[in-house]
């Protein structure tokens, strides 16, 4: 028996095909009776995210008989063309559309994957968490979603402020909970370990049997990205952004957008001085985008939501091949 005979099947049940097909058409409703447009974007663009936590999948593409390719990226989001149509007014849209990012493959992860992401024109973080939450509760169970500051999961899972520990005392306490025995690492690094390990599990867990979803919200400013940064009730700056988690699953990453064109250049600057340190490909700005900018994103909410890991929670799924026809090892 070849090995292409061995694989040729999806992995996951008819019946698991016939789910997702019902929570898409559950979207779709959701978002047309709140009269939100569903819309199309590229998947590939001369330019991508420049986070360095990201590895973008690259394709050579000749745009005509003869003439000479070149590389443009399948998105890791499709963050930037939604925020040009906004910016040509086009009121609150949504899109439902593949992603791909390399070096992803685990239970949880596939680096082909389906994604979700809408943008609510006038919607504070607050409101768009509500949006977040009816949509939970249309297509898995109606809910109440508890939100937790991300400096309260820190003090209450690891009994300290991560605004204010110092860099020695957290790098000895995430090496010792985690047993990380790698070389030296930036701060937000030792953060997202402790986050990952001692704090995510625990997020979101069933409670009585029944969903208890929960926001983690605003996070340290250096892991703002592209959300607008604020001071809070306590005094200190926090990035406008959340993360939903069910199961110690991250579902959603949504954000207060940034609106301001020169602070975006900043952080593409510091995103490639940032790949350039840890000899990174250099990643080309999406003058695009930036160009739409300077016309005027409108002020609004965003989220980004895994629409394959949904579908993991509706059906308890283990493994996100469980809800995927032909995951990487079966393409």
């Amino acid at each position: 028996m070849s090995i292409g005979s061995m694989i040729w099947q999806p992995s996951c049940t008819i019946n698991m095909l016939k789910s997702r097909a019902e929570l898409y058409s559950q979207i779709r409703a959701f978002f047309c009776a709140r009269q939100v447009i569903e819309v199309e974007t590229p998947l590939l663009s001369v330019s991508t995210a420049t986070d360095p936590q990201l590895e973008s999948v690259t394709a050579n593409l000749s745009t005509g008989f003869g003439q000479p390719s070149q590389p443009y990226f399948l998105h890791t989001s499709p963050e930037f063309p939604m925020k040009r149509l906004l910016a040509a007014g086009s009121g609150a849209i949504y899109q439902i559309c593949k992603t791909f990012r390399n070096g992803e493959s685990s239970p949880r992860h596939n680096p082909e994957f389906s994604m979700l992401e809408w943008y609510r024109p006038g919607f504070s973080l607050q409101q768009l968490m509500t949006d977040v939450t009816e949509l939970i509760s249309t297509v898995l169970a109606p809910v109440e979603i508890t939100r937790l500051s991300y400096q309260n999961a820190f003090r209450h899972y690891l009994e300290i402020d991560p605004f204010d520990i110092d860099d020695i005392s957290l790098a000895k306490l995430a090496t010792s909970l985690t047993d990380y025995q790698g070389p030296e690492m930036a701060r937000d690094d030792y953060l997202n370990l402790l986050l990952c390990v001692c704090i995510e599990p625990h997020l979101g867990a069933d409670k009585d049997g029944q969903l208890n979803p929960i926001f983690l919200y605003d996070y340290p400013p250096s892991q703002a990205s592209l959300a607008n940064v604020y001071q809070n009730e306590g005094g200190i700056k926090v990035a406008q952004r959340f993360e939903l988690y069910i199961r110690g699953l991250e579902l959603a990453n949504g954000y207060y957008e940034l609106t301001d064109e020169a602070e975006h250049r900043r952080r593409f600057k510091e995103d490639n001085d940032a790949r350039e340190e840890q000899s990174l490909p250099m990643i080309p700005v999406d003058q695009n985008f930036l160009a739409a900018l300077e016309v005027g994103l409108p002020n609004c909410s965003g989220v980004a939501l895994g629409l394959d890991r949904l579908l993991m929670v509706k059906e308890n799924a283990k493994t996100i091949a469980d809800v995927l026809a032909f995951p990487i090892d079966r393409a």
